[in-house]
């Protein structure tokens, strides 16, 4: 019997790098910028990749129940995070609610010498973040990415708290 306590930092840990490889395959094979709540949604994958990191390093050590255990309930967080600022953004992009007012509202925060300094080669500004840079089936990679936060999540908390895959088998009652 697999024991999803032990394994799931080692998938956790590939989950984030596969998410984070996506999104920088986005950006630069596809020439989609990030707006600012992309970039944080990347941010809150670097912390997993961190946390899965330091989890599959502790379970090597004598420690490693206890570790593991904590790593999981840390995974689970950390990806609750997740759906949580990539839902934001993905009512942001549905126009729920307001975004932050630094990354949405297209022009309307550029002065002259903004123009200026873009026309003598300075970085552009990053696209406003109420606009979706790609759909598939619906759901813009924001919305892909709580769905695949929330399912990240749920391994994370099964993890934490049972920690093996399948469920042990219970004898029936006679």
């Amino acid at each position: 019997m697999i024991r999803l306590a032990n394994i799931w930092p080692r998938w956790a840990f590939v989950a984030c790098a596969l998410m984070l490889a996506t999104a920088h395959a986005f950006e630069i094979i596809g020439h989609m910028p990030p707006c600012e709540l992309c970039l944080k949604q990347r941010d809150v994958y670097w912390l997993g990749l961190a946390i899965a990191g330091a989890g599959i390093l502790l379970s090597f050590t004598r420690l490693a129940p206890v570790t593991t255990r904590i790593t999981n309930i840390a995974l689970t967080l950390v990806f609750l995070m997740s759906a949580a600022v990539a839902g934001y953004h993905a009512g942001v992009e549905w126009h729920f609610w307001p975004g932050p007012a630094e990354c949405t509202g297209g022009l309307q925060g550029v002065s002259a010498a903004d123009l200026t300094a873009l026309l003598n080669g300075a970085k552009s500004k990053a696209p406003d973040c109420d606009k979706p840079a790609w759909i598939f089936l619906g759901l813009s990679m924001a919305g892909w990415n709580t769905l695949a936060s929330l399912l990240y999540a749920t391994f994370s908390a099964a993890a934490a708290s049972r920690g093996r895959w399948p469920a042990p088998e219970t004898p029936l009652p006679e």
